[in-house]
């Protein structure tokens, strides 16, 4: 079960509530601000994280008021955060439209992005609950500081698959856990099954990242990102990490152009060639679904329940997803 409708279907009332309040709460007497909201909203990816919240929340009981709260600003920090990485990485197109800061500009961009991120802020507190908000507040920290460790890593071209996963959990793990472990809280469940679906929320986004970085090595024009984007911005990624660790003169030339910055059209080419040959995307895939079936496991723990199902097929949408 991995169509879309059947993982939705526990909470399709809800889902379409959420919808509603979500783009309700994004409003603005500024016309230039609603201008870019406007944008923002014709542009919206697949809710992934709203209904991981969602779902969360139902397989330990029912959707909450504090349920839809917690949807809604979760989904609007991870618009903001989309935003502000876009004019980090001075991205022109996202999910095959142009971004914000393309049709705008780096002010407008960034200014709109701290008009939703303080939206999700006023949002979380009508939660009424210290532990939700403090849940955000370090999630906050946490996507900050997965940022700047990517640049970092970037910058210093820091060759080490350790580092790269320290980068998916601050800027992935952290969110998707966030998701489920505010959804069961919201839902009024145990510590025992919080800490569960936080674990969940975790693996599943390991392998949610590592499926997104695979595609940057094949022709993704239908997702809006150009093959070898990641690599031209430095960001060596697992299927690459791991063709670079072959003992070969190969290897060690392209460690060197990587460590020279001197990623030509050509060069980048070579690269993803490299990772292809060397057995980097079936390395990564089978990390990707190691992940994901630690994160199954974890998830039969729970009772049995049409929630809990929408959860795993929405764990293998994940990993099966073609954009």
């Amino acid at each position: 079960m991995n169509d879309r409708s059947k993982i939705e279907e526990p909470v399709s009332s809800e889902f379409a509530r959420f919808n509603r309040e979500f783009e309700s709460s994004l409003r603005s007497e500024t016309n230039l601000l609603q201008a870019a909201i406007d944008q923002i909203l014709g542009a919206t990816g697949k809710h992934i994280r709203p209904l991981l919240v969602l779902l969360a929340a139902k397989a330990c009981g029912a959707v909450t008021e504090s349920t839809i709260n917690s949807a809604v600003f979760l989904e609007l920090l991870h618009t903001a955060t989309l935003i502000h990485d876009d004019v980090i990485d001075e991205t022109k197109q996202r999910r095959g439209v142009p971004s914000l800061n393309a049709i705008f500009d780096n002010r407008v961009a960034v200014l709109t992005g701290d008009y939703i991120l303080s939206t999700a802020l006023i949002r979380s507190i009508q939660t009424g609950d210290m532990r939700i908000i403090g849940i955000v507040s370090n999630l906050g920290r946490d996507l900050s500081e997965g940022e700047i460790k990517q640049m970092e890593t970037a910058d210093e071209r820091i060759l080490d698959e350790s580092c790269y996963l320290q980068v998916i959990y601050k800027k992935t793990a952290t969110l998707l856990a966030a998701c489920t472990s505010i959804g069961a809280i919201s839902a009024g469940a145990d510590d025992k099954q919080i800490a569960q679906l936080h674990e969940f929320g975790e693996l599943l986004g390991y392998a949610f990242q590592i499926r997104d970085d695979i595609f940057d090595y094949f022709d993704a024009s239908h997702i809006g990102k150009p093959t070898g984007n990641d690599i031209r911005e430095g960001k060596v990624t697992l299927p690459l990490l791991y063709a670079l660790r072959q003992p070969n003169e190969e290897a060690a030339h392209l460690r060197q152009i990587i460590l020279n910055k001197d990623l030509t059209d050509e060069h980048i080419k070579r690269l993803i060639d490299f990772a292809k040959v060397s057995g980097g995307i079936e390395y990564a895939k089978q990390s990707m679904m190691r992940y994901h079936h630690q994160a199954l496991e974890v998830l039969r723990s729970l009772p049995e329940s049409a929630a809990r199902n929408a959860l795993a097929a929405l764990a293998d949408y994940i990993v099966t997803r073609e954009k």
